[in-house]
């Protein structure tokens, strides 16, 4: 079940609120993104319509990250490719000890939804936390450089991730989506390459939340 603590946050994360008492880079940038433009919740039919909030937000978060020695004009040495997911691509770290995906946010209609979904990760899945380590300029647009544990294990049984997340009170709606009716929160594409299993634990390693209207 999902922590007393860990609920309070997912609320105000749902409500728009600001996150007080942290201070990495991940919250700090979805703060701002609020301060500056608001908050909204997810309407599907709405995705094209956002299309210039979220050119003004990829602005800011430039102009941000220059200014606060996030800006990367290169992945760090070492780094070797691995392979490319539907919304990243995906270097393994010189230590070997991390990934660092490079995100490009296609999966959202704006900043402020991605940067809401990787909170709520970092909030349930602690484990796999993702870390910001900047942002990069490729050729289709703005991208965010993230870095997250690497975990060697094997596919999850679709049946054990729906058993976890029908635990913690997220139930199937289709194929492998999943909600959460008491936070409104729709979990998108759980399927079997986006869990890991090792030994009796699941490490969610990719995930996409949406805060839906209510």
């Amino acid at each position: 079940m999902i922590a007393y603590e860990t609920r309070k946050k997912l609320q105000d994360i749902i409500r728009g609120s600001l996150l007080q008492g942290q201070r990495d880079h991940c919250t700090t940038i979805r703060n701002l993104l609020i301060e500056s433009f608001g908050t909204s919740s997810t309407v599907k039919s709405e995705f094209q319509s956002r299309a210039i909030l979220k050119e003004k937000q990829a602005q800011f978060l430039r102009s941000y990250a220059e200014k606060n020695g996030l800006w990367l004009p290169s992945l760090p040495e070492g780094s070797q490719y691995l392979t490319r997911g539907g919304e990243a691509q995906i270097y393994l770290a010189s230590d070997a000890l991390d990934v660092i995906k490079i995100n490009d946010a296609i999966y959202y209609a704006t900043w402020e939804e991605y940067f809401n979904s990787v909170t709520i990760h970092n909030l349930l899945f602690p484990n796999t936390a993702y870390s910001v380590m900047g942002f990069t300029e490729i050729s289709n647009g703005l991208h965010i450089v993230v870095q997250q544990p690497f975990v060697e294990g094997k596919q999850a049984e679709l049946e054990h991730i729906e058993e976890f997340l029908t635990f913690n009170g997220f139930a199937n709606i289709k194929r492998q989506d999943y909600y959460n009716k008491e936070f409104g929160l729709l979990l998108e594409d759980m399927h079997d390459e986006n869990v890991i299993a090792k030994g009796d634990l699941l490490f969610f390693i990719d995930t996409v939340f949406y805060v839906m209207m209510q």
